[in-house]
C-alpha cells in the first residue's frame, strides 16, 4: 500500500508542476487577469474536472503561482546572503549582493515578478498564505542589518519625532531586535529597492538609464547607507 501511495503522491506532484508550468506560459502570453483553468486543462490534454481536483478555482492556482514567485525571490536573496557571508564580505557588500540577486531573479522571470509586484489582478484577493513568502526578502535585509549591528556597528537612522509611535509599532511587528528607527529605514529601503527593480522590469528606465547595473549597484549601496550600514567600521560590539 505504501508503494501505491508513494506513486500516487509522485504523480500528483508531477501533474501539479505541469499545471503551474502551463499557467506560467499563460501569464507570459496573456497576463494574470486572463488566466483560465479551462485553457490550462486544454493545453495539457486534461478534462477541466480533473484539473479542478488539483486547483478548485482560478484563485487557488493564482495563489500557488504567487507563493512560488515570492519563494523563488526569497530563495535568491537567502542564497546570496549565505554566499556573501561565506566570503566574509563587508556588510554593505552583502546588502548589495542580496539586492542584485533579487534584481537578477526579476529580470530573468519578469512575468513572475509582474504577478507579485505589478498591477493587481481584478477580482483576486491574496490570502494569508502569501504573507510569509512575501516577507522573505525583507527578512533577509532585516537580518543583515541586525547582524551588522552586532558585528561592526551601524549608524542609527534619523527619525522625525512625529514618526516615533509609528516606528515603535513597525519595529514590534517587523524588527523587534532593532531600535525603532531601523524599522522605518528598512521599510523605506525595501520599498525603494522594489521600486528600482520595477522601473527596470516595466521599462520606465528606457532612454533614462543606460548603465543599469552600475546605476542599480550605486542606488542600493546608498540604500544600505540609509539603513545605517557603515563602510570601514572596525568590528567589535553592537556599535550604535
Amino acid at each position: 500500500m505504501s508503494a501505491i501511495r508513494g506513486a500516487r503522491e509522485r504523480a500528483r506532484v508531477e501533474v501539479t508542476a505541469a499545471i503551474k508550468a502551463e499557467a506560467r506560459k499563460q501569464l507570459a502570453a496573456e497576463g494574470a487577469a486572463k488566466l483560465s483553468l479551462r485553457a490550462v486543462a486544454r493545453e495539457l490534454g486534461m478534462a477541466s474536472s480533473a484539473l479542478y481536483r488539483y486547483f478548485p478555482s482560478r484563485d487557488d492556482l493564482l495563489t500557488a503561482l504567487i507563493v512560488d514567485a515570492y519563494d523563488a525571490m526569497g530563495e535568491a536573496a537567502e542564497t546570496a546572503r549565505a554566499e556573501a557571508d561565506g566570503m566574509g564580505l563587508p556588510h554593505p557588500d552583502r546588502w548589495t549582493a542580496v539586492a542584485c540577486a533579487v534584481r537578477d531573479r526579476a529580470l530573468a522571470h519578469p512575468h513572475e515578478y509582474a504577478l507579485v509586484h505589478g498591477s493587481p489582478v481584478p477580482g483576486y484577493t491574496a490570502p494569508p498564505d502569501t504573507v510569509g513568502p512575501a516577507s522573505r526578502v525583507g527578512q533577509v535585509l532585516i537580518g543583515l542589518v541586525h547582524d551588522a549591528r552586532l558585528a561592526d556597528g551601524v549608524a542609527v537612522p534619523r527619525l522625525p519625532p512625529g514618526l516615533r509611535p509609528e516606528a515603535a509599532r513597525m519595529a514590534a511587528d517587523l524588527a523587534p531586535d532593532l531600535p525603532p528607527a531601523f524599522a522605518v529605514a528598512l521599510v523605506s529601503a525595501w520599498a525603494q529597492l522594489f521600486g528600482l527593480i520595477s522601473f527596470e522590469v516595466f521599462g520606465q528606465f528606457t532612454r533614462v538609464v543606460e548603465a543599469r547595473e552600475l546605476f542599480f549597484r550605486h542606488a542600493v549601496h546608498e540604500l544600505g547607507r540609509s539603513v545605517g550600514l557603515l563602510e570601514g567600521r572596525p568590528g567589535g560590539g553592537a556599535g550604535t
